[in-house]
Parts: C-alpha cells; sequence; structure tokens
C-alpha cells in the first residue's frame, strides 16, 4: 500500500486540467500516441464540443520512479461551480490534489472554493503554474499569489505547460514525494466508499469505488450499507482507459464492481459496501447529500412520452447523482417532472443529454428556486414552495422567505463599477472588498438565489468581458416582499410562465414579458391579448393583432350596407372563433423568458 497514490485535480473553468491530464497519461504510457487524442478522459460529445469537463473521471497509472513501481489513480475533476458537487465526491476519495492556475489569468474565484474543500478534507495541496509556454503568461506576479493563498514556499510552486509537456515529469515526481501512501488494514472488515457510478445497457450498474479497509475478492458476497441490499460482486477490478478485470482490489485502492443490479434507486453516491459475513460497524463520514439550487419542470413534448421520460431521467441521474425529481401536472403543459438542478449550466447540460442520449424533446419551464411560506394560522410551520402555482393564498400568509446566497466575484479593478452596480439592481448587499493584486479585486456580496437564476451570469461576463470570475454558496433563508406574477394569454392563466418576484420589480418584468411574447407567439385569425397579473391586477398588456382577410375584396359599387352586412358577419366569426381558439406557446417563448436583456 506504500507505493499507491491517490490525488485529484482541482481548478477553475479552462484552466488546462484536462490537457495536462492527458500529458500525464501519455508520460506514464496509460496511454498510446496511437489512442490518444485531446480530452481523452472527456468521453461525451458535449465535453469535447464545449471544450469543458462535465463529469469527474477515475483512471490508473502505473509509474517508476528511482526504479520502485507505483500505482497512481487520478481524478479529473469539473471546473464549473455548477458540478462542484462531482469535484467534492472526487476530493473526498483521495488523499492528495494538484491546484492548477492558469500563468496568464491567475487565482480567480473557482479555484478559492476548490482549494477549501481540499482543506476541509486535509489533502496534501501541490500546486501548478499552468500555460507557462503562452506569450501573456506572468509566473512571478501569479507564484506570488499562490503563495499568498496557500502560504506555501515559491519553490514548491511547479512550473507546467499541459500542450508541450514541460513539467510532468516534476508533477509526477512531486505527486510521489508529497502526496502521502493511503492508510487502511487489509485485515479489517471490508469498508469501501462509493464515490460515482455509470449505467451500462449490458452489464446494468457499474459503481466506482475506494476501498478504506480490507478487501473485496471476486465472487464475494457483499452490502450496501445505506440500502442494506446485498450482492455478489460478479466482477471487481481497476479503471485504466477500459475497465480492467481482476481478481481482488485491496485496501487504499481504487476499483470499479459489477453485481448485476437493475434499478437506479439502489445504488446511492456516498453509500458504503461492507461485507455480507463480516460487517464493518459503521458507513464511512464526510458525504453530504447534494442541495438544489435551481428548480424547474421537464414536460415531454408529446405527453404519451412520460413514461419514456421517467425511465430516461433514471438512467441519467446514474450518471450524475445531483439531479433530483419528482413528479407534477400543469394544467397547459401534461404530466411531467419538477427538477432540481445545481445551477443554469447544469440545466442546460441535462437537456441536451436528453436530446442526444435518450431521443426525448422536452419543454422546460421558467427556473425558480423553492421559497418558506408561513401561515398566520401556524406561524412556527414552513410550507416549502417550489413552484409559484403552489404558493397558498395571501391572505392568509404571515410572510414569504427566500434563499440568500453569499457570492464572490473575483475581478480586474476597472469593472468593479459595472459589477456593483448590476448586483446592486440584483439586490445584492456589497459586504466586502479585498485588493487581492494590484488590478484584481474581489467582491462578496449578499444576495437572494432567485435573481442570479436568470441572467446574471452572462451578464455579468458581458460587463467584465468575461474576465470575471463566480462562486456562491447558500447562507440561508431571509424574509422578503414576493408577490406572484402571473402571464394570462386570451384570459387563460399559464403556470409554466408565472413566477414568484420582488414587488419592485414585478411591473418591470411583466411588461418585458409580456413584449417578448408579442414577438415570438404567431399571429392567429382572432386578437390575442397578453396581460400580466398580480392577483387580479392587470399591470401590464399587450395584444398580437389579428390577420384579417378581406371579405370586402368582391364588393365593388353598390351600396355602402352590403361591405357593412360583410364586415358583421366577420367580427361576429372573430368573436365566436376567439371563444374556442387556443393558443399554442413555441418552445423557443419559455426559454426567451430567460434571455430578456438580450
Amino acid at each position: 500500500m506504500k507505493n499507491i497514490r491517490n490525488f485529484c485535480i482541482i481548478a477553475h473553468i479552462d484552466h488546462g486540467k484536462s490537457t495536462l491530464a492527458d500529458r500525464l497519461l501519455q508520460t506514464t504510457g496509460t496511454i498510446s500516441d496511437r489512442e490518444m487524442q485531446n480530452q481523452a478522459l472527456d468521453d461525451m460529445d458535449i465535453e469535447r464540443e464545449r471544450g469543458i469537463t462535465i463529469k469527474s473521471h477515475a483512471i490508473q497509472m502505473n509509474y517508476n520512479h528511482s526504479g520502485e513501481d507505483f500505482i497512481l489513480n487520478l481524478i479529473d475533476t469539473p471546473g464549473h461551480v455548477d458540478f462542484s458537487y462531482e469535484v467534492s465526491r472526487s476530493i473526498a476519495a483521495c488523499e492528495g490534489a494538484l491546484l492548477i492556475v492558469d500563468a496568464a489569468q491567475g487565482i480567480e474565484a473557482q479555484t478559492i472554493s476548490n482549494l477549501y474543500l481540499a482543506l476541509e478534507h486535509d489533502l496534501e495541496i501541490i500546486p501548478i503554474l499552468n500555460k507557462m509556454d503562452l506569450p501573456g503568461a506572468n509566473p512571478e506576479e501569479v507564484t506570488d499569489q499562490i503563495v499568498e493563498l496557500i502560504g506555501c514556499d515559491p519553490s514548491e510552486v511547479i512550473q507546467a505547460s499541459g500542450k508541450t509537456g514541460l513539467g510532468v515529469q516534476d508533477i509526477l515526481d512531486a505527486v510521489i514525494d508529497r502526496v502521502p501512501a493511503p492508510s487502511g488494514d487489509e485485515n479489517a472488515p471490508l469498508e469501501a466508499m462509493i464515490f460515482d457510478s455509470v449505467f451500462n445497457p449490458f452489464r446494468g450498474i457499474i459503481a466506482y469505488y475506494r476501498v478504506r479497509n480490507g478487501v473485496i475478492r471476486k465472487g464475494d458476497k457483499i452490502k450496501f450499507f445505506n440500502t442494506g441490499k446485498s450482492y455478489g460482486a460478479e466482477e471487481i477490478g481497476i479503471l485504466k482507459m477500459d475497465l480492467v478485470a481482476k481478481k481482488e482490489v485491496r485496501a487504499g485502492d481504487v476499483g470499479y464492481i459489477i453485481s448485476g443490479i437493475k434499478k437506479a434507486a439502489e445504488v446511492k453516491v456516498g453509500d458504503t459496501i461492507t461485507a455480507l459475513d463480516n460487517p464493518c460497524e459503521k458507513a464511512i463520514q464526510g458525504f453530504e447529500d447534494v442541495k438544489p439550487m435551481v428548480f424547474s419542470g421537464v414536460y415531454p413534448v408529446d405527453t404519451e412520452d412520460y413514461e419514456e421520460l421517467r425511465y430516461s431521467m433514471e438512467k441519467l441521474q446514474l450518471n450524475d447523482s445531483s439531479l433530483v425529481f419528482e413528479p407534477e401536472s400543469s394544467a397547459a403543459l401534461g404530466f411531467g417532472f419538477r427538477c432540481g438542478f445545481l445551477g443554469m449550466l447544469h440545466m442546460e447540460i441535462i437537456q441536451e443529454r436528453l436530446e442526444r442520449e435518450f431521443n426525448m424533446t422536452v419543454i422546460t419551464t421558467v427556473p425558480n428556486v423553492s421559497y418558506k411560506a408561513f401561515m398566520r394560522r401556524d406561524p412556527e410551520t414552513a410550507i416549502i414552495v417550489n413552484n409559484p402555482s403552489e404558493l397558498p393564498d395571501p391572505s392568509g400568509m404571515e410572510l414569504i422567505e427566500e434563499p440568500y446566497i453569499r457570492a464572490q466575484v473575483i475581478t480586474k479593478s476597472e469593472y468593479v463599477g459595472q459589477i456593483m452596480t448590476l448586483c446592486i439592481e440584483k439586490r445584492g448587499e456589497l459586504t466586502n472588498q479585498v485588493y487581492l493584486t494590484q488590478d484584481r479585486v474581489e467582491l462578496s456580496f449578499e444576495m437572494p438565489m432567485g435573481e442570479i437564476v436568470f441572467d446574471f451570469y452572462d451578464r455579468l461576463k458581458t460587463v467584465s468581458r468575461g474576465y470575471a470570475s463566480f462562486d456562491y454558496h447558500p447562507i440561508g433563508y431571509r424574509a422578503s416582499d414576493l408577490i406572484k406574477m402571473e402571464i394570462l394569454l386570451n384570459g387563460d392563466q399559464i403556470d409554466a410562465l408565472s413566477a414568484l418576484v420582488h414587488r419592485s420589480n414585478a411591473f418591470d418584468l411583466g411588461k418585458r414579458i409580456c413584449i417578448k411574447l408579442k414577438e415570438l407567439i404567431p399571429r392567429q385569425q382572432f386578437e390575442i391579448p397578453i396581460q400580466a397579473a398580480i392577483g387580479a391586477k392587470i399591470i401590464s398588456r399587450e395584444t398580437i393583432k389579428a390577420l384579417r382577410k378581406d371579405v370586402t375584396a368582391k364588393c365593388y359599387g353598390g351600396d355602402i350596407s352590403r361591405k357593412r352586412k360583410l364586415l358583421e358577419k366577420q367580427k361576429a366569426g372573430k368573436k365566436r372563433m376567439r371563444q374556442v381558439g387556443s393558443v399554442q406557446i413555441p418552445q423557443e417563448a419559455f426559454m426567451a423568458v430567460l434571455k430578456l436583456n438580450d
């Protein structure tokens, strides 16, 4: 066990984690030059197209250091704040972390938040200055930032480049010298923590785990601690570029298990695997359940596909355990699911994966967050409101609370003014402002979660020309003056577009949604009013004019009463049509509400 090292790679988005992981795989000979491709560990099309990592990927490398053979278990993690749950799981399975910082961009918000995650688990941090081959690299200044952040010696910062392969050898040597070997007792009862799972249509569910104590052997009877279910270990092994079957996986190592599990609910990430005949006393701690931040309804375009959508969501949940969903129904859209996501990018990726991997075209409703309502008759008990349509009658309500977050924005000093304006517009309060260097500022805000759901991140990137980095974590609920705004189309309420908004924003938002819908809904043979309402009070209205057929074209000459008679007849027909006509809302109208500022 003294020759095993478990480590992960953490960094901000686009600081070169996956490229550096590619070089490590090549240097250790884990992947041949013929099989090599960029982002070798990213196996989804979306990851390659967007150049982002969505899932953390584990792989084992063999490396000879000073004549001794070592086993290195590497986990490459995502950088985006929406996938920080993947990072927290990977960190729980490691003893060390490579902290990668871009030599041209310096330390950013996600770098700091991932570093704190790693320090909480007492991981050994190896700082690496990546992208040294760039002409804009600024090694001296960024090294000072790293030294100030983690208090290491400047000589410990390794200069590297994932593109040219500079410093890769030094990184491997540092991992072996600095990262502690895993501790554990091979003779103790089996104790292994599941940190990920994937679904294979032919083999069932494959669980990835890290063995803390004991040995797991092929054919053993094993038990999952939380669910209490027991299985036979049909196949176990280690993770190379493909799965490599082994007779046993010992303490300190990372491996996989196939035991013919078919149901998604039976494998919980963070669960402990133990032996059926000699179980460990308690489950492994240090793993928290995911808290969804953004809620949205996901509905099949055709109601008949409801069961198929449920099946697809269950399979997707295996691969992405931060997705939470429960059934719900809507008057406008039929049966569907209420889903909890970690953020807007997460929501977008899930929608895209449903289309690509399961051929499911879905409609997503306007995202919102969950609120707490307190009634006058029982002011102690909070009613959780996940959907504006669930809001109790306002007349019996004492108060309503909304979730708040603490947001960290790191930016260049020239953009501080615009970013402050944006955050104050989103009802944020500035709590702290720290100059990290002469031209880099860290701003801390406390603001409502509901305000960042819509377009905050996009607008932050726009006002800072892409230089600002953003990170947040929840800090609890606070009372707020919120009201329910409904959108009426032809007099019918569209529950998929109703939202809980702050009273001060309601008029402006209602007006903008009405104007946007007027652009997107096609004209009909009858006039369609679009209204935004708070209770019985209409706060905004736009009208889509009717398409008119020229019924008087055939009248040439004769008395005016003939024309009038035809027009009256048309008017009566339009009135009847308006009573029975239904208006179809195009899918882009639901998504356009999110991009009102474009």
